[in-house]
């Protein structure tokens, strides 16, 4: 987006990049940067650098980078222009006017949106007025009063190919808009057509109250049982959460987080407000950074068969590796929530809730499948699953107690225990440490190195990364290495790029300085992450002149055919990683 650097400048001034991280991380200073547990992937040892000077971000753990912006992009799953927008609300900033292809995009995502409100619109219509009331009967079979159906805007598509479509059509959406929107599909030979029919409709609804997907269930036993939106351009599924915009409404401590719609429609009209779900996926890393942002405990509440035992497992991995406590429901009598309410009643699901299982008691109790601890074999087999929980427990208090527990339980001696789970913490913190080297050992050549080209012209790829990184810490230095190196010397295709764009746009604007904001004005996202990147991966130890001009050294020479070592030596290797694990602490 070409805003005007001023207005730009007077954005990242007024929302600080520490401050915004500070929202959704523990952040602590370290010298003269920050360090933090990167919110872009799950990890237990802060490898994500802030850098104050810059107001930007890199981690070396995942490659995440950006400013400010970028920052708010990735978090809340919006497009750059929505990030400006939020920041400048933040701040009571008027935004610029957008250039044409902005307004296409932003027109697009605004289409897909009201597509999705006339959509929603139809189906609750259908729900509560149409012909065929076997979607309202649905509804009423499951216990769903009215005020419910309303308060989440439940419908009904009927079976029919085309009513969705030819209502749009009337109100002026196209086709393409349809399809793109996820509501309609195009056949083989071209004709669109309703995506949803014969189902009963639950409307996804994002944190800013806007309907951005659907889910739809069947009436019969046809299949697919469910159908949910793909990723459009206002929805990711794997970022999103089912009842999200309700459950965090009162701010509260924990979430309840369910299968399916139905059991959290129906914790939500039995008071328990707090209750989520995801949506047609597998839990993923994003959903559970996502509700790490709002609770400090979550209570998995998952259907009580194999598939749902599975599915708490996995998820308790997810989130214990996120640093977020987990509780379990156990259920007697009922196989998910939804069934429990009806048959017992909101106070006993109260009850139940007080009295959801510690996840180290879940855990330990799945120790003992399969196994017969009466016997001597199956207490050796069931230590040796404990001890690898155990080992997993980074309070030392509680790693006793559990010691102290096992010991009793199968009546072997905590120093025997004990012994067995320190040797297993070595390895387990050894593994740990070779991870996180291994991370920041990928980041610290770019991921396009992962490419023939890069992989072939190592040296020259890291000399030309240098290039940029000098000037991107001195853009005022912009003419003067113009004067040094044209771009014909640049060898691998992106850097020769984006130096001559750069090149070019200095050649023909005297008062061009390669600062971030004006690079936004000449390359894509993608294409700035690239130098965002570049920049992170130089903070600590900045390019010198003396380095700027070796690097213009070695590029005459490889153009002139006096070609060095392509190699990497082991010793230039550990170089770099020493010098990129110095930066990161």
């Amino acid at each position: 987006m070409a805003f005007p650097v001023e207005f730009m400048q007077k954005l990242r001034d007024m929302n600080d990049i520490v401050e915004m991280f500070r929202r959704y991380t523990t952040v602590k200073k370290s010298g003269r940067l920050y360090m933090c547990c990167c919110p872009f992937h799950t990890e237990k040892t802060p490898s994500c650098a802030i850098y104050p000077d810059d107001q930007h971000f890199y981690c070396f753990g995942c490659g995440a980078t950006g400013d400010v912006i970028s920052f708010v992009e990735k978090m809340d799953n919006i497009s750059f222009y929505e990030a400006v927008q939020v920041l400048a609300q933040q701040s009571n900033l008027q935004i610029p006017s957008r250039n044409p292809q902005e307004e296409r995009t932003a027109d697009l995502r605004r289409r897909c949106l009201e597509i999705n409100r006339e959509t929603a619109k139809i189906y609750f219509i259908n729900l509560l007025k149409g012909s065929d009331p076997r979607g309202l009967q649905y509804f009423q079979s499951r216990g769903l009063r009215m005020e419910t159906i309303r308060k989440y805007g439940l419908g009904f598509a009927p079976d029919d190919w085309h009513q969705l479509r030819d209502h749009l059509r009337n109100k002026g959406y196209t086709d393409d808009e349809m399809v793109i929107a996820g509501v309609c599909r195009r056949s083989d030979r071209g004709a669109v057509y309703d995506y949803f029919r014969n189902r009963v409709i639950f409307p996804i609804i994002d944190l800013r109250k806007n309907i951005v997907a659907f889910g739809g269930r069947v009436l019969d036993d046809s299949k697919p049982k469910y159908l949910n939106t793909n990723d459009t351009p206002v929805y990711n599924k794997g970022s999103n959460l089912f009842s999200l915009n309700f459950a965090k409404e009162g701010n509260p401590e924990t979430f309840i987080l369910g299968e399916g719609y139905m059991d959290v429609i129906a914790m939500n009209q039995a008071g328990f407000t707090n209750a989520i779900a995801v949506l047609g996926t597998a839990l993923t890393d994003a959903q559970v950074r996502l509700i790490g942002r709002y609770v400090q405990q979550v209570i998995l509440s998952y259907d009580s068969d194999g598939a749902g035992q599975r599915a708490t497992q996995r998820a308790l991995n997810m989130f214990s590796s996120a640093g977020i406590p987990v509780r379990i429901l156990k259920m007697q009598g009922a196989k998910d929530p939804d069934e429990f309410i009806k048959k017992f009643g909101a106070e006993k699901f109260r009850l139940l809730l007080a009295n959801s299982e510690d996840a180290l008691d879940f855990r330990f109790q799945q120790c003992k499948e399969g196994l017969d601890v009466a016997t001597d074999g199956g207490k050796v087999q069931y230590l040796r699953r404990c001890v690898n929980v155990l080992a997993e427990i980074d309070s030392e208090l509680q790693r006793s107690v559990s010691i102290s527990r096992i010991s009793h339980e199968i009546g072997v001696r905590e120093i025997v225990i004990s012994a067995q789970v320190e040797r297993a913490r070595k390895a387990l913190g050894k593994r740990a440490e070779e991870e996180h080297f291994h991370d920041i050992q990928r980041n610290i050549i770019p991921r396009d190195m992962l490419t023939p080209q890069e992989q072939q012209y190592v040296k020259e790829y890291l000399a030309e990364e240098n290039i940029f990184a000098y000037l991107l810490k001195n853009p005022e230095s912009i003419r003067d290495v113009m004067q040094k190196i044209t771009p014909e010397y640049f060898v691998t295709d992106f850097h020769k790029y984006a130096y001559g764009a750069i090149f070019q746009k200095a050649s023909q604007n005297p008062d061009f300085l390669p600062s971030f904001d004006a690079l936004r004005e000449i390359f894509n996202e993608e294409e700035m992450s690239r130098f965002f990147a570049v920049s992170g991966r130089h903070q600590e130890v900045p390019v010198t002149e003396q380095v700027l001009q070796e690097c213009i050294t070695l590029l005459y020479n490889v153009k002139n055919a006096v070609r060095p070592s392509q190699d990497l030596t082991d010793d230039d290797l550990l170089k770099m990683v020493a010098n990129k694990q110095k930066s990161a602490t």
